[in-house]
């Protein structure tokens, strides 16, 4: 199989089968994200236990495959990592993206999320696969956001 066809595949089940869609139940840390250019529209939800791990992340909202299926992955990538992790994994995806880091080894640390990196080579996509990135970062960030 192709490589292209099989980061396909991955965009594609996360938008149809996301595991992290929903909406959580007492979350620590909840934000709105908003993509006005193409409609995507996002609320990130956190649960952060007392000694900082991020024990669960969940989205709701509509928008995109490729909004939908980065969040599902971004949420995969982040449940079980501290703050700094997450940033620097959202770092990292948003360096990918820009077509700022190309090392195969940095980019692996994003597992399933690597298959967005071709969203590189298409500007009108990009604000759709940083949407739940961007959203992650300002949220920990700026924890007074919060929209509980």
């Amino acid at each position: 199989m192709e490589i292209k066809q099989l980061y396909r595949e991955i965009v594609n089940e996360h938008n149809l089968n996301p595991v992290h869609k929903g909406v959580m139940e007492a979350p620590t840390l909840k934000l709105r994200g908003v993509n006005p250019s193409c409609g995507d529209d996002i609320t990130l939800q956190l649960k952060i236990s007392d000694d900082g791990i991020i024990e669960d992340a969940m989205f709701d909202g509509s928008g995109c495959a490729i909004s939908q299926a980065s969040v599902d992955m971004m949420a995969d990538q982040i449940i079980g990592t501290n703050k700094d992790e997450a940033l620097k994994l959202a770092s990292t995806f948003m360096g990918m993206i820009r077509g700022d880091i190309t090392d195969e080894k940095e980019i692996e640390q994003l597992d399933e999320a690597a298959a967005l990196q071709d969203v590189s080579h298409m500007p009108a996509r990009v604000k759709c696969a940083v949407l739940g990135w961007k959203t992650m970062q300002e949220i920990l960030d700026h924890p007074e956001k919060n929209e509980n």
